[in-house]
C-alpha cells in the first residue's frame, strides 16, 4: 500500500522579535483515500469513522460535513484549473488517537493517474476550530522533482503572536521513503518563522501502530498542550498579542486558490 506511517520530528524556530525554538518527536500517517477501508480490514487497532486506538474520520477534514472527501478535494483542484482524472489523493496528517485529534496542518497530495503530482493543498486548522486551505497547483518543473517549492500570501489567523500580513514559502518532499514539509514565514522586514516536519516511512501494521502509540501516547493531546505551553512562553517573552480575526470575517472556513501562474513564478 502507498499508505504509511512517517515517524520523525517537528521543528519550530521564531527569529524575531525574540528568538524562540522548539523540537519534539512525533509521527504522522499518509492515507491514500482509496486504501483507508483496507487499512481497517488489515489492522485491528485502526477504524474508519469509528472508535479505536487509531481512527480516521472523514468529518475531520475538508468542509467537515462527513461527505466523501475525494469529490471535495477534486472540486478544489478544478478551481485552480486542474481537471482531476481519478488519480490517487493522499493525505499526510495525524490520525485520531483514542477518539481525539487536532491537526494544525494537514497536507493533501493530489496526483494524476500517471503518478505525477498535480496539486498540493495545505489544510490549516487553528485552536478556534476554524480552517483554511491553501490550494496550489504544482508547477510543471516540480511534478517529478524530489522537492516541490510553492508560495502564497497568508490569509488566515493562526497565532495571537503572528500578523496576517505575511508570506508563506513551502518546501515539500513528497512522501516516499522519507517526507518533509517546511513552512517558512516572512514579512516586510524579512524571515520571521520556520516550521518543519520530517519523517521516515514505516509500513502500516498493528505492530507499527502499537509501537507508535507506546512511543507517542496521547500525541494529539500533547500537540494541543504544547501549543498552549509555547504560547505562554511567548507571552512571558513579551511578544505582542494580535487580536483574533475570524476566518472570512464571519468565522466560516475558507480557502485560498493560488493561480497556476503564481505557483510557477514562486
Amino acid at each position: 500500500m502507498k499508505s504509511a506511517i512517517y515517524a520523525g520530528q517537528v521543528f519550530h524556530r521564531r527569529f524575531r522579535p525574540r528568538a524562540h525554538t522548539l523540537r519534539y518527536s512525533m509521527f504522522q500517517c499518509l492515507f491514500d483515500l482509496d486504501e483507508i477501508d483496507r487499512i481497517g480490514e488489515r489492522c485491528r487497532l485502526f477504524s474508519r469513522n469509528g472508535w479505536n486506538l487509531f481512527s480516521f474520520h472523514d468529518r475531520d477534514y475538508g468542509d467537515r460535513s462527513g461527505e466523501p472527501l475525494r469529490p471535495q478535494i477534486e472540486a478544489l483542484m478544478r478551481r485552480t484549473g486542474q481537471e482531476p482524472d481519478g488519480g490517487p489523493i493522499r493525505l499526510l496528517t495525524m490520525p485520531r488517537m483514542l477518539g481525539h485529534v487536532f491537526n494544525p496542518l494537514s497536507v493533501w497530495f493530489c496526483h494524476r493517474r500517471d503518478g505525477s503530482l498535480a496539486t498540493i493543498i495545505y489544510e490549516v486548522t487553528n485552536t478556534f476550530k476554524e480552517r483554511h486551505s491553501y490550494v496550489i497547483p504544482v508547477a510543471d518543473g516540480d511534478r517529478a522533482a524530489p522537492l516541490v517549492h510553492q508560495a502564497c500570501d497568508k490569509a488566515f489567523y493562526v497565532s495571537p503572536f503572528m500578523d496576517i500580513d505575511m508570506r508563506y514559502d513551502f518546501t515539500v518532499e513528497p512522501p516516499m521513503e522519507k517526507t518533509r514539509v517546511v513552512v517558512a514565514g516572512a514579512d516586510g522586514a524579512g524571515p520571521l518563522i520556520i516550521a518543519a516536519f520530517h519523517g521516515a516511512r514505516r509500513e502500516v501494521s498493528d505492530g507499527a501502530l502499537a509501537a507508535a502509540f507506546l512511543r507517542h501516547p496521547l500525541l494529539t493531546l500533547k500537540v494541543v498542550a504544547g501549543i498552549h505551553v509555547e504560547a505562554l512562553w511567548l507571552f512571558l517573552k513579551r511578544i505582542g498579542i494580535r487580536r483574533h480575526r475570524p476566518a472570512g470575517g464571519d468565522g466560516k472556513d475558507g480557502y485560498s486558490i493560488v493561480a497556476v501562474q503564481q505557483a510557477v513564478a514562486a
